[in-house]
């Protein structure tokens, strides 16, 4: 009778890049609240302590994770363009991390980690509001708001398409159902309700942004 084979073991590597995107799967798949040392250990298979030589503390995760994902950050040149046309850009450009990483952006923001590209990025933001003709403390907040609506429309897209997938009738039924008197608006728009188009819509706010900016700048300029 022959010796029988002993099964090799496959050791995970660990680094601090694979513990990083790790972490980031999982807050996708799981959600924010999911996120602890222990549970990305076990994601990988090993120890929490055997982490804890790569990651110092669940800070330190998270502020590795907001350098991966703001990494992609794509932060358009400075040029002499219009600056409506610049914000444009960056307004867009945050929208595909947050397409990308929703819940872990969003988990970012909430920590507030203070990276580099971080920093850049709402550096070139505020600047924009400034050449735009607000004042330093009207450019935070519009800063602010624009991060708040950019992550908020993804998030509310990621999430129509998950409820979506857990109830796949017909949405238009249930707007029939719904009663005139009760709600008269929602019933007499019910097409446009319907007719969802995340991309026209995002589109649509970075408009009502741009004219919010002029419209502040212009009562600055002239406050009667």
């Amino acid at each position: 009778m022959g010796r029988s084979v002993p099964q090799r073991i496959m050791r995970v590597v660990l680094t601090r890049e694979l513990i990083v995107h790790t972490a980031v799967e999982l807050v996708e798949r799981a959600g924010p609240d999911a996120l602890s040392m222990r549970a990305v250990a076990e994601e990988l298979g090993v120890s929490a302590m055997a982490t804890y030589r790569h990651v110092a503390s669940k800070e330190d995760l998270i502020e590795g994770m907001a350098e991966y994902v703001m990494a992609t950050l794509d932060v358009p040149d400075e040029q002499e363009a219009d600056w409506r046309d610049e914000a444009r850009a960056l307004i867009r450009a945050f929208r595909e991390i947050a397409r990308e990483f929703p819940r872990s952006l969003a988990l970012v923001l909430e920590s507030r980690t203070r990276i580099p590209v971080t920093l850049r990025a709402i550096e070139r933001a505020v600047a924009l509001c400034v050449r735009a003709g607000l004042d330093g403390p009207t450019a935070i907040a519009v800063m602010r708001s624009i991060m708040a609506f950019t992550l908020g429309a993804q998030l509310r897209e990621a999430g129509l398409g998950r409820m979506l997938a857990r109830d796949p009738g017909d949405p238009a039924e249930a707007v029939k159902a719904l009663g005139e008197a009760e709600f008269p608006h929602v019933v007499a728009q019910r097409e446009a309700l319907l007719d969802a188009d995340a991309d026209a819509d995002f589109e649509f706010g970075i408009a009502l942004f741009l004219a919010a900016i002029e419209a502040k700048a212009a009562a600055l300029r002239d406050p009667r």
